[in-house]
Formats: C-alpha cells, sequence, structure tokens
C-alpha cells in the first residue's frame, strides 16, 4: 500500500519510490526496463539536463528512440518532481583546483 501523502505531497510508489502524480507511470514504464528507479530518484535536473541525459542514454546505452509526445511528458515530469536544489549538490570544483589526475598520460615535451 502507497504511503498517504499530505496536501502538498504525492504519495511515493512503494515499488519504484516515484512520486505518485501526474505521468509517473509513464516514467516507470520507460525508464526501470534498463536501471533501477533508485538511478532516477537520486539524481536532479531541469528539462535541459534530462533531456541531455536521454540524449546521452540513446547515444551510448543504446535506448530506444521515445515518440516525441512520451519524451516530453517524461521530461516534464522528471523536471517537475526531480528538479535541482540547493540542498542537493555542491558547484562543481575548478580544475585549476584539482589534484593532478594519476592515470592520466604522461605529457611528453614539444621537441
Amino acid at each position: 500500500m502507497a504511503p498517504l501523502a499530505t496536501a502538498t505531497e504525492a504519495a511515493i510508489d512503494p515499488v519504484t519510490g516515484f512520486k505518485m502524480t501526474g505521468d509517473w507511470q509513464l516514467v516507470r514504464a520507460n525508464c526501470i526496463g534498463c536501471h533501477s528507479s533508485k538511478l532516477v530518484t537520486q539524481q536532479r535536473g531541469t528539462s535541459q539536463q534530462w533531456l541531455s541525459m536521454i540524449r546521452w542514454m540513446q547515444e551510448k546505452q543504446n535506448l530506444w528512440q521515445l515518440d516525441p509526445e512520451i519524451e516530453q511528458r517524461i521530461i516534464g515530469y522528471l523536471a517537475e518532481n526531480y528538479a535541482p536544489g540547493e540542498d542537493r549538490r555542491r558547484a562543481a570544483i575548478p580544475p585549476n583546483l584539482m589534484p593532478p589526475n594519476p592515470y592520466a598520460p604522461p605529457v611528453t615535451p614539444a621537441d
């Protein structure tokens, strides 16, 4: 049985952990066939960032082409329910503050 939700919170699907609002079942049907729902719920992104993740999965992980309307509905659900938040991630460390990569190929001086 799904947990009860307050007036401002959606119930959580006990199987996937998805917020049971809007197109959550569409997201469930298209996302958890390839990976855990936890991978989705721990991510955060804007519409553009979610679209970029989908394009990456299509290019690198053989995700099928989604019907454009379905894709927009999935992105809409994800951007609304798993949007970035100030408390979620720190800003990226600038490259000049990063330690040297011990696995980087050695730099050879120019002749």
